[in-house]
């Protein structure tokens, strides 16, 4: 074949060959670094970031619009708890105002908390009152868009999330005053003799995976407001305690609040905060003497509001904690979110919570760290050795991250789960994260079938965040939850995990009931029931029948041996009618949880039926008010009430394109470059064929 010269084709001799010795070692720089990229995007670390795309869930809201339409119509938000023993009932009144010239139909999104049992609602227009009943999800549904087109004021709550609502109210008329009225009732046990009761104020921006990339969620496309933007309406709190024993150590970490009669069993707490109502509100106390929570509560239904049936709630104390004296070997994995919600205030206080958990483990233990957003990466191709060396690496490479991306949790659990095991390991996982995510019965299965040899901790890092899905990771994986609201409150909880950890309190733990007749008992297996962790109270629900009479007894192994504890029956109390709710939404979870674990809705018609029957708001029903009177025949304009961010998130959160971890890549990675460069270096060599 004849050889082509000349200037028709030059570079078919040789592409780099008009350039300068110089510009070719550039040229071969660029491509290896451009392999090496490609080869880490490839590498297994990332293997998940194809998934990543734009969320398609939270938006930011934007001004303008018709100047008709009163865009922010929820004036104000008063919540008033009172608290009695180790049962809070809490009265929400949201105010709606239409200040606008059009009929308005206002969506609202609110927060609830995970323990809450919402069991009445009441709608007051004008003079008229108007109570809610409880109905099946899409029968609701239904009237209230029927009522909509008739011109008939509506009220639609519904259950998101066991800890997000949605609030419908169709036919708001110019110059309107409506008042809606939400109640519900939750246990508030005390942890290692210290109670805590939070109140949640804004859902959080919840990241959603496109359609387009096999995501699918039902949760609402919700508006929020920009970093710093705060609402235009109103929120005040007031706690009342009707409490048998004094009230102190009254504090909140979270919001300025005034206090009166500390000491005495009618103690009061008012928020004093101007803008309170973007993180949790979060009050601890005590109650004067010592194991104030361990007794057994009976209520006898036969009064109006018992529904003819009788309840209890066991609350027991565990004996103090006692390392044993073998310990085996343990393991720990730490999974840290860093995507963009966690930006700024969130992962700097997880940055902290994790020196703090990092940096005091034994040099006997071993472990590994996860990073993930868009993708995840293992510090360490296998566990290593709690050396000083190793933790001040993990350190240094946990510091060096600035939050970005999507929350791809799934994935980055699948990978845990995945992770060979020793059989005489005992591994515990620790999930750091917000919890912006809408995937939480995925995660909730996941980690039950999947992650069954480890202990399963969370921590909820932020000042709002998803403890639904903080709580359920926990209850799946028999561990225990932990909320860290501030940088300062960091080393607590760690040390607080750590007690947990170094020894179960009790095992093989096992509760009978002498001389008292029960049945529909919650957790239903009483003698095979979980581990008992330091500072964590037993928690027992059920009905009862027969004579109030006999005793619980709780049976286990403790480090010193057999370990009893007898609670006496004492006589019902008429004022705990709050139990045949609680027990209610007991249940409930129960059935949710399973649900979980089979995937679909098999437990649907079980848990309707107990929403029906027990007034209760669930995810199968929810409560519809709606006046008869036809009140316009204009059609209500969608109004969405946009959310601020909580307090510490960044605008980052909101809209995110997913990213893979921008961290040191894995040694597959790093091969492929060395590769790459030796390439270039032999071709360097080669001067006399350049």
């Amino acid at each position: 074949m004849r050889r082509v010269r000349g200037p028709v084709f030059p570079l078919l001799r040789h592409p780099l060959a008009p350039l300068s010795r110089t510009g070719r070692v550039v040229v071969c720089v660029l491509f290896a670094l451009w392999a090496f990229a490609m080869s880490v995007a490839w590498s297994p670390a990332f293997a998940d970031d194809s998934q990543a795309a734009p969320a398609e869930g939270p938006y930011f809201q934007l001004a303008g619009g018709d100047p008709a339409i009163d865009r922010l119509p929820l004036k104000s938000t008063q919540v008033d708890a009172r608290i009695a023993g180790v049962i809070a009932d809490v009265t929400i009144t949201q105010r709606y105002k239409n200040e606008g010239q059009r009929p308005i139909e206002a969506r609202y999104v609110f927060p609830g908390s995970t323990r809450a049992a919402v069991h009445a609602m009441q709608v007051r227009l004008g003079g008229r009152v108007l109570n809610a009943k409880i109905e099946e999800k899409q029968r609701a549904r239904i009237q209230h868009e029927t009522a909509k087109r008739e011109g008939k004021t509506s009220a639609l709550l519904e259950q998101e999330r066991p800890n997000v609502f949605q609030m419908n109210v169709a036919n708001i008329l110019p110059g309107d005053d409506i008042l809606v009225e939400l109640r519900y009732t939750e246990l508030v046990a005390p942890t290692e003799g210290r109670y805590e009761f939070v109140f949640p104020t804004v859902v959080g921006p919840r990241y959603h995976k496109p359609s387009t990339a096999g995501g699918s969620s039902s949760f609402p496309a919700t508006p929020h407001l920009k970093e710093g933007e705060a609402p235009n309406s109103s929120f005040a709190m007031t706690v009342r305690f009707a409490s048998p024993l004094p009230v102190g150590e009254l504090r909140s970490p979270s919001h300025g609040i005034e206090v009166a009669g500390e000491g005495t069993p009618q103690a009061e707490v008012t928020v004093n905060d101007t803008v309170s109502h973007n993180r949790d509100f979060i009050l601890h106390y005590r109650l004067a003497g010592e194991r104030t929570a361990t007794g057994l509560t009976l209520f006898q239904g036969d009064g109006p509001d018992g529904g003819g049936e009788n309840f209890f709630l066991a609350v027991v104390e565990p004996p103090l904690a006692i390392a044993p004296a073998q310990i085996n070997p343990r393991e720990y994995v730490f999974v840290v979110d860093i995507s963009g919600s966690m930006h700024g205030y969130p992962l700097n206080t997880a940055k902290v919570l994790l020196r703090n958990l990092i940096g005091h483990l034994r040099p006997t233990d071993t472990f590994n760290v996860m990073l993930f957003s868009g993708s995840s990466q293992m510090l360490n191709p296998a566990p290593v050795a709690a050396t000083r060396a190793n933790i001040e690496r993990a350190i240094t490479t946990i510091d060096q991250q600035r939050g970005g991306g999507s929350t791809e949790i799934v994935p980055a659990l699948k990978r845990i789960a995945a992770l060979p095991k020793a059989s005489d390991v005992s591994r515990s996982v620790i999930v750091v994260t917000d919890g912006y995510v809408t995937v939480e019965n995925e995660v909730f299965q996941l980690v039950r079938r999947n992650l069954g040899n480890s202990n399963v901790f969370a921590f909820g890092i932020g000042t709002s965040v998803n403890r639904h899905l903080i709580e359920g990771i926990a209850r799946a994986g028999q561990g225990e939850p932990f909320v860290v609201t501030k940088p300062e409150m960091a080393a607590a909880q760690a040390e607080r995990l750590r007690k947990m950890i170094d020894a179960p309190v009790l095992t093989q733990l096992k509760a009978r009931f002498d001389g008292l007749e029960v049945y529909d008992v919650e957790p239903a297996t009483l003698d095979a029931l979980p581990d008992v962790l330091g500072g964590r109270p037993v928690l027992l629900y059920g009905k009862w029948r027969g004579e109030p009479r006999g005793q619980l007894v709780l049976e286990g192994q403790a480090a010193t041996g057999t370990h009893t504890e007898v609670v006496p029956v004492r006589a019902p109390d008429a004022d705990a009618s709050a139990l045949r709710h609680l027990w209610a939404r007991s249940r409930i979870q129960q059935l949710s949880d399973q649900e979980a674990l089979e995937g679909g809705s098999g437990q649907r018609d079980a848990i309707t039926a107990l929403g029906l029957h027990y007034s209760l708001l669930t995810q199968y029903t929810s409560f519809i008010a709606i006046d008869q009177i036809v009140r316009t025949s204009e059609a209500a304009v969608p109004v969405n009430r946009p959310l601020p961010l909580p307090q510490g998130v960044s605008n980052l959160a909101v809209g995110e394109v997913g990213a893979a971890v921008p961290s040191t890549p894995e040694p597959a990675a790093w091969l492929s470059l060395l590769v790459v460069l030796g390439l270039v270096g032999v071709a360097l060599s080669r001067r006399g064929k350049w």
